[in-house]
């Protein structure tokens, strides 16, 4: 620093400000001094400056690992939006959804020294055992549940569950099956939850659900499931993923959708339009959750008190695989016939 204030000119407290972008510097002083320090390869030490200002312009993420595609396409929106804002992302992915790996990613952000948390996780996890991270930084949950204890951003699962009911019933279909998501998953359950809400609120038959766990390979196996069963008409599956998998099954038992079967996924991921048919889904806006995580985060950052839930609704997106149910569907596959 000393070397730039002589080059230029100007002293090193001038120099120190036009590092931590003073207004006051006028601008022809700001220009020798960036002059200077293009010269002599000068970079201010941002390690430095984070410990004298207390703060490191660093949000942490932790999250259940990214083979989940609103994990990764949250994340995504995080990175994004932290950037516009002048942040870095450190990121840890857990392989596991353990107290143990919680706790570890806890630590491990403390010794990376950020100034908040996002946790894209379900809150069960967080017990009273997790390590307290110290008082300046500030935690951001997705998770729904999490009322109460931190701010929390997320999607509307129930009310994008029910739009997709909704959707098949007002078609003119009997009942709604359902390819639920594994049984340790809260926004499963709020999915599967609200799928027999609205069959129930509409006096019709609950048809037990078929678990899966995300995967094409399991919608594949519930799929040859629900083929065996001659009076769907209607599914709804809980990612597209698994609907996927689902159509597959269909088609390899003969089974045309929508024409005798009409299925909805859930997320809107970009190859649903290619499906064949084209897939009708429930869009979750994956961008809006990543930045209200942001500004919830650096809201808490500037003082502010922020609590309560921000809930992100879904979009339905009708494309050809739902119809109105054929009159003779369910007695042709009763029959056993193929298409």
């Amino acid at each position: 620093m000393a070397d730039v204030a002589a080059l230029a000119g100007v002293s090193s407290q001038t120099v120190s400000r036009v590092s931590n972008g003073d207004p006051a510097v006028i601008d022809s002083t700001r220009q020798k001094v960036l002059d200077a320090m293009k010269e002599l390869g000068y970079r201010p030490n941002s390690a430095a400056r984070a410990l004298k200002r207390g703060e490191f312009r660093a949000i942490g993420v932790i999250t259940m690992g990214l083979s989940s595609t609103g994990n990764v396409r949250t994340l995504e929106a995080i990175a994004g939006s932290a950037a516009r804002a002048g942040y870095a992302v450190t990121l840890i992915p857990l392989d596991a959804p353990t107290q143990d790996n919680v706790r570890g990613a806890f630590t491990r952000l403390d010794e990376l020294a950020v100034d908040a948390v996002v946790l894209i996780m379900e809150v069960h996890l967080l017990d009273t055992t997790a390590p307290t991270l110290p008082p300046h930084v500030k935690v951001v949950v997705v998770d729904s549940d999490a009322t109460g204890r931190f701010p929390v951003v997320d999607t509307d699962q129930r009310q994008g569950a029910r739009t997709a009911v909704q959707h098949l019933l007002d078609l003119g279909h009997e009942t709604v099956w359902h390819v639920s998501g594994p049984e340790e998953s809260f926004a499963a359950d709020r999915r599967s939850d609200a799928w027999q809400a609205v069959l129930r609120e509409e006096g019709r038959r609950v048809p037990p659900a078929q678990r899966g766990d995300w995967t094409p390979e399991s919608g594949y196996r519930a799929g040859l499931r629900l083929a065996e069963e001659a009076d769907c008409t209607a599914v709804f599956v809980a990612n597209d993923q698994m609907a996927l998998g689902v159509l597959r099954a269909f088609h390899e038992r003969g089974l045309r959708v929508p024409q005798d079967v009409s299925v909805v996924g859930f997320d809107d991921i970009a190859e649903a339009a290619s499906f064949i048919p084209p897939l009708t889904t429930m869009r979750q806006d994956f961008a809006r959750v990543g930045e209200l995580c942001v500004d919830a985060a650096l809201r808490e950052l500037r003082g502010e008190t922020v609590t309560g839930v921000r809930l992100v609704p879904t979009t339905l997106v009708e494309r050809a695989s739902t119809a109105a149910p054929r009159p003779d569907a369910a007695a042709r596959r009763g029959a056993g016939g193929q298409h």
